[in-house]
């Protein structure tokens, strides 16, 4: 059997989308599986060992130089490589008319199938018109978890039921950056698109303190010069902490996976850092837990909700379930 996946952005979208991969694997282990996704994420996809081709898909990029011959060719490129393929199933689980469109562009064997999302759910962009492109579309309750609701969508296309907690199958990476300490560390994701899915600086610093008992070093990632800012005023602050340099996909994926301890607001490398099952304390402040939070490993643990951050004590707590007083050094 040959599959496609389309499901192109965000960060935290993307990888909520991994676990089809292993649904689908275990139930027909013989499948090609392949993905549609933003050229800034291919390297992601690729940690999945069960993806056979990822085509990168540019869109941004493609409008701003659709007057230019690179951009066009680059376009003309990625529907010939689509349409160079035949699948026997097609699975779009963001239900937009741009993923709709790709979807519709793929081709399909004789008996093949292309199955989307019949609805969307809360708070959802979800674009009706992508079901134009469906021969099959699945509806799914209004509050279904995001890593769920693709689950739902394949097994129902494939005919087969989730009854496994997801797994996403991401390997490890060999990258070794210069500035990966050489003893446990912990990581704080504070950086995050909305302002108001930020957890107050006061509270980071006083979980440093916490930490400091540890004596594991604090790294601090950041995403655009604001966070950095940030990142450095919070660091002087700090006992053991550093800001790092900008880090690509792939170095803030090894970020994630490696650190022995992984706090953050509702952000994809909080979300990555869980897809790993590194022990993990996801803080919810002004988005719905039950939309994104990590259910599938004991090893994460979920605070908060919309309108209702964790407390400092909360976190604390958590942290003392997931890793020991003292680390050696």
């Amino acid at each position: 059997m040959k599959i496609l996946l389309v499901r192109v952005s965000s960060l935290g979208d993307v990888l909520h989308n991994m676990p089809i991969v292993d649904d689908l694997l275990q139930h027909y282990p013989e499948a090609q599986i392949d993905w549609v996704v933003e050229e800034a994420y291919v390297n992601l996809v690729k940690l999945n060992p069960g993806v056979r081709k990822v085509f990168p898909f540019a869109l941004r990029r493609w409008r701003k130089n659709l007057g230019d011959a690179l951009g066009k060719q680059e376009l003309q490129n990625f529907f010939k490589d689509l349409r160079r393929e035949e699948y026997d199933l097609v699975l779009e689980t963001q239900g937009l008319l741009k993923t709709g469109l790709i979807m519709g562009l793929a081709r399909i064997k004789a008996g093949g199938k292309k199955v989307g999302l019949a609805n969307g759910t809360e708070g959802s962009g979800y674009e009706a018109i992508s079901r134009v492109f469906h021969t099959e579309s699945v509806k799914v309750n209004s509050r279904t978890h995001a890593v769920l609701r693709g689950r739902l969508v394949a097994a129902q296309a494939c005919g087969y039921r989730v009854t496994t907690p997801a797994s996403f199958g991401l390997r490890g990476s060999a990258l070794h950056p210069a500035w990966m300490p050489d003893k446990p560390y912990a990581v704080f994701f504070h950086g995050t698109a909305g302002a108001s899915k930020k957890w107050a600086r006061s509270n980071w610093i006083s979980i440093a303190q916490t930490l400091k008992q540890t004596g594991m070093p604090i790294l601090l990632p950041w995403g655009n010069p604001a966070e950095k800012a940030e990142a450095e005023q919070m660091a002087a602050q700090m006992p053991n902490a550093s800001v790092l340099p900008q880090l690509t996909m792939q170095e803030a994926t090894v970020l994630a996976q490696r650190a022995a301890l992984a706090i953050g607001v509702d952000t994809g490398l909080t979300h990555i850092a869980a897809a790993y099952e590194t022990p993990t304390i996801e803080i919810y402040c002004d988005s719905p837990r039950w939309k994104t939070e990590g259910n599938w490993s004991p090893k994460i643990i979920n605070l908060g909700d919309q309108g209702k951050p964790a407390s400092v004590g909360e976190v604390e707590r958590a942290i003392q379930r997931l890793i020991p007083t003292q680390i050696p050094g």
